[in-house]
């Protein structure tokens, strides 16, 4: 499983395309993905969490998580991307 976190900006939204974000917000990880946005919906962080099999990398699961924001069908442009392969993570139990 990877959660994958795109920043960008928006470009010149209509009102499906701001129904679609405003619809969309919220800051868990989703697969469908989720979005928070400034308040004149410019800027935004996308978060989406991607499956992962056992040979799959970062790159394939960026590729999934734009394919997520593509989905959205509004224009962006990306400034960052960050990618978290949650199989890495160590859980420390007490």
């Amino acid at each position: 499983m990877f959660r994958v976190t795109i920043s960008g900006k928006f470009g010149e939204l209509d009102e499906a395309g701001r129904a679609a974000v405003l619809g969309a917000a919220d800051l868990a990880f989703t697969e469908a993905g989720t979005f928070s946005h400034d308040a004149g919906l410019t800027a935004f962080t996308f978060r989406c969490q991607v499956p992962a099999g056992p040979d799959d990398g970062e790159p394939e699961a960026v590729a999934a998580a734009v394919a997520a924001l593509d989905a959205y069908a509004v224009p962006y442009r990306v400034l960052r991307v960050a990618a978290t392969d949650m199989r890495d993570i160590k859980v420390r139990r007490r």
